[in-house]
């Protein structure tokens, strides 16, 4: 997909009270009738339309507590950890979605996220946020979510899979087989014994990939064989994890089964039951896609997604090819 460059007349001033005027309060008072899901959002990544975190966990939190007829409380903490960790009060899931590694929201908060799991709240990582180094930090996300994606290990080929929802599994729920064109991570660092579930699955294939970012043998290697996507875990504290690799393109919110499938998990890792039919959502508007961008040094216009973007690749030139052994 091509994107056209927007050059705001007025500069950054006016996305900035865009954004201001539309994100979701930070804090609530805790309704006890309603199930809260405290939502981070990274700080701003990437160039604009990718890794819209802010942007993204907006749209999300705004399917969820006006449109999906749930008793929901979602409350988004943005750029990062929250300031005043009370925000977790009450929380029977936290969804992170962010940049990892040395900028992962939970880095000097891992004793206080290792406490909540504890209790049994749910953790659910998306995109970059599934990336933390093995060691210590690998551990907590074997143990918390099921696995991670490890540097050197997992890859992250911007490719267009063909996916698959796990039959009978609740995340399931409406999500018929869809295909979109993402940076979809693959070969994780699962615990052993695995403890998780494969939730949406796709082969990558050579033809499907159109950008390569860290590749690396495993990715060549694993090539033409099911990779997982979406993993969901049932922890033995009572609490549940999930890890979705997805969420790059911000423009992939705007695909209806792209959108019901993450939030069939927020809504599963918070323990509540999904709707037969899936969690409801209204359909994303262009306009709704271009609020609360993150202001950054050149801002473009986010269309939504074309029907082809669904089965061909975004136009991106190739970065690097590992040399093929065959």
């Amino acid at each position: 997909m091509k994107t056209t460059p927007l050059r705001l007349a007025t500069g950054l001033a006016l996305v900035a009270l865009s954004f201001s005027l539309s994100r979701v309060p930070e804090a609530q008072a805790v309704d006890p009738a309603k199930t809260k899901i405290v939502f981070i959002a990274g700080k701003p990544s990437h160039p604009s339309g990718q890794h819209e975190f802010n942007a993204g966990a907006i749209l999300l939190a705004r399917a969820l507590n006006d449109q999906s007829g749930l008793p929901l409380q979602v409350d988004v903490h943005h750029n990062g950890w929250p300031a005043d960790e009370k925000a977790f009060e009450g929380a029977k899931a936290v969804v992170i979605y962010s940049d990892g590694n040395a900028s992962h929201p939970v880095n000097g908060h891992e004793e206080f996220m290792d406490q909540l799991v504890a209790k049994g709240v749910g953790l659910m990582c998306m995109h970059y946020g599934v990336e933390v180094p093995p060691g210590p930090l690998g551990e907590y996300f074997k143990k918390w979510i099921g696995g991670h994606y490890e540097g050197g290990f997992s890859c992250n080929p911007h490719w267009t899979a063909p996916l698959e929802a796990k039959s009978g599994h609740p995340i399931a729920n409406g999500v018929p087989a869809f295909s979109a064109n993402d940076e979809w991570y693959y070969n994780m660092r699962f615990a052993d014994p695995k403890t998780a579930q494969d939730i949406l699955t796709a082969t990558p294939t050579r033809e499907r990939i159109n950008r390569y970012v860290h590749w690396t043998p495993d990715g060549e290697r694993n090539l033409g064989s099911k990779q997982t996507l979406m993993w969901a875990v049932e922890r033995s504290d009572g609490g549940r994890g999930i890890g979705f690799t997805g969420g790059h393109w911000h423009r992939n919110w705007a695909i209806d089964d792209f959108r019901r499938a993450v939030l069939n998990a927020i809504v599963w890792v918070a323990g509540m039951e999904v709707p037969a039919g899936g969690v409801a959502s209204e359909p994303i508007t262009e306009a709704q896609l271009n609020e609360n961008l993150d202001p950054k040094k050149e801002m473009l216009h986010v269309p939504l997604p074309a029907p082809t973007d669904l089965t061909q690749p975004a136009a991106e030139a190739v970065e690097f090819r590992w040399p093929s052994k065959k």
